[in-house]
């Protein structure tokens, strides 16, 4: 698929259910919460911040799964991350994720965690996209502000949930199969989780968000949800 499908597919997914939703109204990041650093090296991103689709905001929204608070919940199909609250509620971020082919599925930990990380890309990266060997942290770095990687059976996965250089892709599988936020949106959740954070990543066809991508291009209904910035 090319990224201007890609792109276009975000796009009449959020003005279709946005049609759909309560009328809701959304506040600048708070950035109360960011380090200096972090606001230096933001304000000399070269990438267009394109604004995330309506849809794949950062919302409070009802949960009814049975995931302790404290974890974190992926579902690919429907290009969300939910970080569980108390009291039956969950942040719920829009998210990258990979093709279906280079997805990653199973309960993993978050063995460790990064501000500002480099990118090492894997062999197979190197190979299929010509990227070289290392990139240095910075603003435009394709891992972003921050990186949570995830651990299962002791072993490093290889698949993190991180920050993006390339937000219009929020609501998209494109990735190679890292679970890609908005720079903002990482930070916001890095400094909610600790080492040891349970993450469930749901496998392919097993999400069932009520407010999900697929309804969007069919016109389905939403569940609204209270945005936080």
């Amino acid at each position: 698929m090319s990224p201007l499908k890609v792109i276009l597919g975000i796009l009449a997914a959020g003005l279709t259910l946005s049609g759909c939703m309560q009328a809701t109204t959304y506040e600048a990041t708070n950035t109360t919460n960011f380090k200096p650093h972090d606001k230096e090296l933001l304000a000399k991103i070269r990438y267009t911040n394109v604004p995330v689709a309506e849809p794949f905001r950062r919302a409070i929204v009802d949960y009814h799964r049975k995931e302790l608070p404290g974890s974190i919940v992926v579902d690919s199909d429907n290009h969300y991350l939910y970080y569980v609250l108390n009291d039956g509620k969950a942040i719920r971020y829009g998210i990258t994720v990979g093709e279906e082919a280079m997805a990653w599925s199973g309960i993993a930990k978050v063995g460790s965690m990064t501000e500002w990380p480099p990118w090492h890309p894997t062999k197979g990266e190197i190979e299929r996209l010509g990227v070289p060997t290392f990139v240095p942290p910075g603003p435009d770095n394709p891992m972003g502000s921050r990186a949570l990687y995830l651990y299962s059976g002791g072993k490093d996965t290889l698949f993190r949930i991180h920050g993006t250089n390339q937000p219009e892709y929020i609501g998209a599988s494109i990735s190679s199969g890292c679970i890609r936020m908005t720079n903002e949106d990482v930070i916001d959740l890095y400094g909610r989780v600790k080492l040891g954070t349970i993450v469930v990543v749901l496998e392919p066809h097993h999400g069932d968000s009520p407010f999900n991508s697929q309804m969007a291009l069919q016109g389905g209904g939403g569940n609204g949800g209270a945005i936080v910035q």
